[in-house]
């Protein structure tokens, strides 16, 4: 289908973009890489009729590593981020779960900042940004903000972003010695989004004991959402067979499960616990 009809702006300042945004108010939308925003135009479920393009603002793509902080610009592409040794060394589990994101074209084009902004609960990104307990940045009218990935996502495409904001960073904060991580997914066949999803990040003592546990679920519920249940169940014990099975059954404990063609309520519910159990087991033999 072809779009409804709309102005195009092209932002050059995060400035020049927060003042299109409140010149246009309800009516504009921002576009990063337009993966997710542009098929939902073609099919009229969005229909802004101003598009504030992000694109070409100059210091909103970069890697960078300051002492114990890796920062990443909001426009870095996910090919940038699979293709940065910076990334590899500290944090193996994005260029991973990167490798699942769709096709080549969507990884060349396609933002961090601008998935987790829209927070699909079937996307990739966010469930490993809230794994990696990340910070996010954002700039808008009020000046700028610093919002925990704990706090950020609020619901089914809902994040805590006010009218106005634009994400400008995010900050992963380096892993401790003897951190492992995996991503593991039940993919839907055609879009490769997640049906259901598990990202896992653990770190063990020299003993092989599990000081820090972050496991987050994408695609069963309405928002990645942590397992605190599993990860109180992995912390202060070796990560055997047994042990990781018996965290990884309370992992849909109280999530809101959706349901759509792709697989029931129950059926997520079951494929919460196996994705979990695979991902936190590659995750501690890394660890």
């Amino acid at each position: 289908m072809i779009p409804a009809e709309f102005e195009y702006h092209v932002a050059q300042s995060v400035d020049d973009a927060i003042a299109l945004m409140q010149q246009h108010g309800n009516d504009a939308k921002f576009l990063a890489g337009g993966h997710s925003l542009l098929p939902t135009m073609k099919l009229r479920m969005a229909q802004p009729t101003h598009l504030i393009d992000l694109g070409r603002i100059t210091g909103l793509s970069y890697i960078r590593e300051v002492g114990d902080t890796v920062t990443v610009g909001a426009m870095t592409t996910y090919v940038t981020l699979q293709r940065s040794d910076i990334i590899a060394q500290n944090f193996a589990l994005l260029p991973e779960g990167i490798s699942e994101i769709g096709d080549q074209q969507v990884r060349n084009r396609g933002t961090i900042g601008g998935s987790v902004a829209h927070s699909d609960p079937a996307a990739d990104t966010p469930g490993m940004v809230l794994a990696l307990r990340a910070t996010i940045v954002t700039r808008g009218p009020d000046g700028a903000r610093t919002i925990s990935a704990d706090n950020f996502f609020k619901d089914l495409f809902e994040t805590d972003l006010k009218p106005g904001e634009v994400i400008t960073e995010i900050r992963f904060a380096k892993p401790a010695p003897r951190t492992g991580s995996a991503y593991e997914k039940l993919a839907n066949k055609a879009s490769h989004y997640a049906v259901v999803g598990c990202a896992a990040v653990i770190t063990q003592d020299g003993s092989g004991v599990c000081t820090a546990a972050s496991v987050v679920i994408t695609g069963a519920s309405v928002k990645p959402t942590r397992a605190s249940a599993v990860e109180a169940a992995l912390v202060g014990k070796k990560l055997d067979a047994a042990t990781i099975a018996e965290a990884a059954s309370h992992a849909a404990h109280g999530l809101e499960m959706v349901a759509d063609i792709h697989g029931s309520k129950e059926y997520r519910a079951q494929m919460a616990t196996v994705m979990p159990k695979r991902a936190i087991t590659r995750a501690a033999e890394r660890a």
